[in-house]
């Protein structure tokens, strides 16, 4: 697959409780704000919020699957958290790209996650390297 500026990618999901209570699990973050109701509703938020590996997580699907696809591994990101996830919210995650070097399988991408009210929860942009032999192993 050749990759060209413009290109674009997307996938949604509904976060649920679950996905909280095993990132929690994996990582170990614990944090009152993702796992206690009663004080994350005194917080600023006003209740549980999905941790933010849960929402670029989904920006991971995105680059590891679709594009640039398998292979493919984030070399840097920049991301700005602009808005909470909640359980239950079902949030969409994109990527487009904006530059292809022509000397190296790298590609950077403007990334953006929305809920389903449209509001943009996370932005920003990533540079990904897409491994060659694995790239022409899955296309």
């Amino acid at each position: 697959m050749v990759i060209h500026v413009g290109d674009s990618a997307r996938r949604t999901r509904t976060v649920t409780a679950e996905d909280i209570e095993l990132f929690a699990r994996m990582t170990g973050d614990r944090n009152p704000l993702h796992t206690d109701p009663d004080l994350a509703a005194r917080s600023r938020f006003g209740g549980i919020v999905v941790q933010g590996g849960v929402t670029s997580g989904l920006l991971n699907a995105v680059v590891a699957t679709d594009l640039p696809g398998p292979g493919s591994v984030f070399l840097r990101t920049d991301w700005s958290f602009r808005a909470p996830v909640r359980p239950g919210d079902t949030i969409t995650a994109e990527v487009v790209v904006t530059a292809v070097r022509s000397d190296k399988p790298v590609t950077e991408l403007r990334t953006t996650v929305t809920d389903g009210s449209g509001t943009v929860v996370l932005d920003g942009t990533a540079v990904v390297w897409r491994d060659p032999a694995v790239a022409a192993a899955t296309s």
